[in-house]
């Protein structure tokens, strides 16, 4: 159980860690937010949110409750992403990963609560 939990955690944190990074040095990321009329702040806001939920998912000591509100966020975010990658006419590949990942987001949730009991 508990290897479930942090192979699904880890994969989500990683994704988290990827996609800060593409936000802040990725070119093409950073065109493709701007091409949505987002400002360029938001795409640091979204970078540095990104990290933090990064980190507040793989620490162990961290309140049930606080994560819970991160799983949340991060699910906001991806449900945020799969509209933004629709309405910009992204690859399919990409609609098929973000579902993945809920899939995954979703595997660690319900496994952090088996964990914690």
């Amino acid at each position: 159980m508990k290897t479930i939990y942090w192979i699904s955690t880890g994969i989500i944190s990683a994704f988290l860690l990827l996609s800060s990074y593409s936000y802040l040095f990725s070119k093409s990321t950073i065109d493709g937010i701007k091409a949505l009329g987002f400002p360029d702040y938001f795409r640091i806001e979204l970078a540095v949110l990104k990290s933090i939920a990064a980190i507040i998912l793989v620490l162990p000591f961290v309140s049930s409750q606080l994560k819970e509100w991160t799983y949340a966020g991060v699910g906001f975010f991806l449900v945020t992403a799969l509209v933004a990658h629709v309405k910009h006419k992204d690859s399919i590949f990409i609609m098929l990963l973000l579902f993945v990942l809920m899939g995954i987001l979703i595997v660690s949730n319900i496994y952090m609560h088996k964990y914690l009991k």
